[in-house]
């Protein structure tokens, strides 16, 4: 998987948890999903759930802790992802 692609899936996951859509809108791998996009923290475990859902992966605490913008979410599931 493309880095390209796993950012626009991951946004796309994202989305409905975002309290501010205009930094959701000119996201950028440096984006802050809790900050910037306004993800409360309980939202960022559902957030984790879907992304294993949608890659079929799973993201163990210790990888979940690291997830703090969009691209560290991206670098972790194409490093899990299984072509």
């Amino acid at each position: 998987m493309t880095q390209t692609a796993a950012f626009d899936k991951v946004v796309a996951i994202i989305g409905p948890f975002a309290k501010n859509a205009d930094a959701l809108k000119a996201a950028t791998r440096d984006t802050k999903i809790l900050a910037d996009l306004g993800v409360n923290s309980a939202r960022l475990v559902d957030i984790i759930l879907a992304f294993e859902d949608e890659f079929n992966i799973a993201i163990d605490d210790d990888t979940a802790d690291k997830i703090r913008t969009l691209g560290d979410a991206v670098d972790q599931i194409v490093a899990l992802v299984k072509d």
